[in-house]
């Protein structure tokens, strides 16, 4: 290989159109793979189709340099990388369709000596597994193509500093391949990159979050029985948390993203006997954003005994975590979408989205001003520090007003 690799990045969405800008800034020619050709369009503009700080400028910088370019269809590269969606089917079963997929539109482009690297979050084996569907199709290359797993742990909201700052964990599927994937990384990441192999590569990434889930669960855990004890969640953690060996997290409306509220359960699927307290941490979450909707709707039904007509409610935050665009998987949008299934008249705030297809977003004076009962979801920074009314009803599930 050259001293710098051509790459290809299959996927441009909120790991992959970072991660490809952040390579293209080291002077490497990165052709970024998306199957919307509107995605496609929006980044050969110089433009970005999600919401990341710092993101919008560096991509425009380099495509007008024209380090990265997008293509619905992949090309010969050096190195190609895989950061495609992973969602469960019924059950909780990890569905790995775009991740085969995904392998399959490369196979044809693989030459001897190049590098794949799986990025998205995989069940233990999966890097074996595109070994076997690779080699199946191009017995020719066996044994002459490297292979490696590298999963991404960044924070949506500070992706691009942290894809550069953050260790990473990289396993082959040989010494070799973990190698090559090493010597790949060096180009743009400054964090420690720490050698092992696929299996443990995987696995890391799934208990990194799993770890997460469980103690998010004790403090929505914690959140539930405070309430029932009419204490104040927020102050008793903040005590708690002054003695030196505890640090208990912030309870929330539930935990969403495609990362902790999904990859715990790729645990379970594999091993449903020894993992106990993964499957309870994943279900305290869950049950967390049904008894929110309970304490929502208990309270509508209050207000229409005690006033003779219909609540408005408004969500306030409808993204999966404070100060991002990101839907996925989130809680608060569950809350939504309950309440709206069931006739309650609810009003949209999400002040990082703008109005879309399936959402209809309104602006945060003007749901204070509309609203009966203001139930705060998401910890955005736009609703710290305001100024509510007297007369309206408050429900804050995510400590933004404390």
């Amino acid at each position: 290989m050259e001293n710098k690799p051509t790459v290809v990045m299959m996927g441009l969405g909120y790991i992959g159109l970072p991660t490809s800008a952040l390579i293209a800034s080291k002077g490497i020619n990165v052709t970024g793979i998306d199957i919307s050709q509107h995605v496609v369009n929006t980044i050969n503009e110089g433009k970005i189709h999600i919401v990341e700080p710092d993101l919008d400028g560096l991509v425009h910088h380099v495509v007008k340099q024209g380090y990265l370019k997008a293509s619905t269809l992949p090309v010969v590269a050096d190195v190609y990388l895989i950061a495609v969606p992973t969602p469960f089917k019924e059950n909780y079963q990890p569905d790995l369709f775009y991740v085969e997929s995904a392998v399959k539109n490369i196979i044809p482009t693989l030459r001897k000596g190049a590098l794949v690297i799986l990025e998205s979050t995989s069940p233990v084996g999966t890097t074996h597994k595109i070994q076997e569907i690779i080699f199946k199709e191009r017995p020719d290359i066996k044994d002459e193509i490297f292979i490696a797993y590298c999963p991404e742990r960044v924070l949506p909201g500070n992706v691009i500093y942290e894809l550069e700052q953050n260790d990473r964990a990289i396993g082959g599927i040989d010494e070799e391949s973990t190698e090559k994937a090493v010597w790949f990384y060096k180009h743009f990441v400054k964090g420690e990159l720490h050698k092992t192999n696929s299996q443990t590569a995987e696995m890391c990434k799934l208990v990194e979050n799993s770890s997460r889930d469980v103690q998010i669960a004790f403090a929505n855990e914690l959140s539930i029985i405070c309430d029932k004890a009419n204490i104040n969640v927020w102050e008793l953690i903040r005590l708690a948390n002054k003695h030196p060996r505890v640090n208990i997290l912030q309870p929330g409306t539930g935990v969403g993203g495609h990362c902790i509220a999904v990859d715990p359960w790729f645990i379970v699927s594999e091993f449903p006997k020894e993992s106990r307290i993964i499957r309870a941490a994943r279900e305290i979450n869950n049950y967390k954003t049904e008894w929110v909707i309970e304490k929502v709707k208990n309270a509508a039904l209050q207000f229409k005994i005690n006033s003779g007509r219909e609540a408005v409610i408004a969500c306030m935050g409808l993204a999966f975590k404070p100060n991002i665009d990101d839907l996925r998987e989130s809680p608060a949008l569950v809350v939504s979408e309950a309440l709206k299934s069931d006739g309650f008249k609810t009003l949209d705030v999400e002040p990082n989205l703008k109005n879309e297809t399936d959402h209809v977003f309104i602006h945060i004076d003007k749901a204070i001003e509309k609203a009966d009962i203001l139930v705060f979801l998401v910890a955005h920074n736009e609703f710290k520090n305001l100024t509510l009314p007297q007369n309206k009803k408050i429900l804050d599930f995510c400590g933004v007003l404390n």
